[in-house]
């Protein structure tokens, strides 16, 4: 529940949800008082769309919508971390990965390699072969 006084942002996290990996991340991870809308890439929705126009590979990563602004891959997982609470060990470890602009860059890619992998070996496709 959120206090009346602390402002709440429109927040949207989009995720391959065939990865069992980014729906576990995007199940866990806390935007602090900002109640996230979760939406499958894989969808019609029209902040799917909108992602895609704006020419965002979803399979090089995720999407966050905040604020009228759009993060994709590294830098939307650095938006998830600022917005994440100081408490708890997800939150503190989501911060200390992803929190550093400069890490999360380095980060990401091993993650998105390890994705396309577990894609494959679970015969899945990439959300671009759907």
């Amino acid at each position: 529940m959120t206090d009346a006084n602390e402002p709440v942002d429109d927040l949207t996290l989009i995720y391959d949800a065939q990865c069992p990996v980014c729906t576990a991340y995007s199940c866990n991870v806390d935007a602090g008082p900002n109640e996230i809308r979760r939406v499958d890439a894989r969808s019609q929705d029209p902040d799917v769309q909108r992602a895609l126009k704006a020419g965002v590979d979803l399979d090089e990563g995720m999407v966050v919508l905040h604020r009228g602004q759009l993060y994709h891959g590294a830098d939307a997982m650095h938006r998830m971390a600022m917005l994440a609470p100081r408490s708890g060990i997800r939150n503190r470890l989501n911060r200390l990965l992803f929190g550093n602009l400069a890490v999360a860059r380095t980060v990401y890619p091993a993650l998105r390699a390890g994705r396309n992998v577990l894609l494959k070996l679970l015969g899945r496709r990439k959300i671009r072969d759907s």
